[in-house]
């Protein structure tokens, strides 16, 4: 594929319903069963809904009631957004792992641009495989990916392999991936779009491409020009970080597990003199501190304390850290241990993207 535009690798990850998945991993007895988040018979609406509960047509913004009708023994459970807030930011602390490249659409989405990526890995689908591998081992989530040149395209790649899968779109089957794609599969191509295309004798991308880009915009408006360029492949639109840092942190894994809080508290003090660092460079502040805590199982658990003050202190981090190790018997050994700060005083800072000035080559691994 000859191009006047940049090829990036472009990673799209879209978890697997998932606010249904993340109430079937802290109740296992849901496994299984038809389930909805949100709404109930008598009212509401469905926030979401697990694969089980779509075979019998349940679908988001589906009133409760309908739903029901559809499908007599679906069960509802209430949306917990904290919940599904607490792990997508474990899953984006995952993407941050491989680049800083990293646009959330939601909890349950994002771009990450790994064109140069931390890992060193010229593999996008390898990174995707990897990535999509760590969600359900530390997790216990499942997540689907599509990988290809631009934002447009991996949107588009990730549907075609869920739940549980991944699909990439290499440089040269671009053309023909979009050629051959339904109209209604386009990102952005709602379903009145989407009749208005069939009534202009427009079914699918080969169809669309026909279409001069005078046509377009004689019936589009300015979103002609938009659908004339993305069934050549063109889509300009960088990976756009702009994120506020919500926490910041430091962890350490340990090569042998740790049995003793003495052993631990030295620990911490290197975590701590890390996370100060951290704080001090990027000029941020916390209230509450976080001490993270894995297990020889696996299993994580989280302590917290919110101070009546911002802190960058490693002294008084160390200090409330250890207060919260003390706080409670551990369970089991330690295989990691971390620190975090969060509720910081950047809520009214805004974070630029980082400006991706590599040169790339036309043809390249995916």
């Amino acid at each position: 594929m000859k191009t006047d535009f940049p090829l990036r690798k472009i990673i799209h990850v879209d978890m697997d319903a998932f606010y249904a998945s993340v109430e079937e991993l802290d109740n296992p007895e849901l496994i299984g069963k038809p389930l909805a988040v949100g709404g109930n018979e008598i009212r509401g609406v469905v926030s979401a809904a697990n694969y089980e509960a779509r075979k019998y047509g349940v679908r988001s913004a589906m009133s409760g009631y309908l739903a029901k009708k559809n499908c007599p023994h679906l069960t509802f459970v209430k949306p917990r957004f904290a919940r599904y807030k607490e792990i997508s930011q474990r899953i984006r602390s995952i993407f941050f792992e491989y680049t800083d490249l990293v646009e959330p659409l939601s909890l349950d989405e994002a771009y990450l641009d790994v064109t140069t990526n931390k890992k060193g890995n010229p593999s996008a689908t390898l990174i995707a495989r990897e990535i999509r591998k760590r969600i359900f081992d530390e997790i216990g989530l499942r997540a689907s990916a599509g990988i290809s040149i631009n934002k447009f395209i991996a949107k588009v790649a990730s549907d075609f392999n869920k739940p549980n899968g991944q699909k990439t779109v290499n440089p040269e089957e671009v053309l023909q991936f979009l050629e051959d794609l339904e109209i209604r599969k386009f990102y952005g191509v709602g379903k009145v779009t989407a009749e208005k295309m069939y009534r202009l004798g427009i079914f699918t991308g080969k169809d669309l491409k026909e279409k001069s880009l005078e046509f377009l915009e004689k019936n589009f408006g300015k979103g002609g020009g938009h659908y004339f360029n993305i069934v050549r492949g063109i889509h300009n639109s960088p990976v756009k970080p702009h994120r506020i840092p919500k926490s910041v942190g430091a962890e350490r894994t340990f090569s042998e597990n740790l049995s003793s809080e003495v052993f631990m508290l030295e620990r911490l003090e290197h975590i701590a003199t890390e996370l100060e660092k951290r704080l001090k460079k990027s000029k941020i502040a916390g209230k509450t501190i976080t001490l993270k805590i894995k297990y020889s199982d696996f299993t994580l658990q989280t302590r917290s304390k919110t101070l009546p003050y911002f802190v960058t202190d490693k002294s008084l981090i160390l200090d409330t850290a250890k207060e919260l190790l003390y706080q409670e018997k551990m369970e089991n050994s330690v295989r990691l241990l971390g620190i975090s700060l969060h509720n910081l005083n950047t809520d009214k800072k805004k974070t630029e993207a980082k400006k991706d000035s590599v040169s790339l080559q036309l043809q390249f691994e995916f």
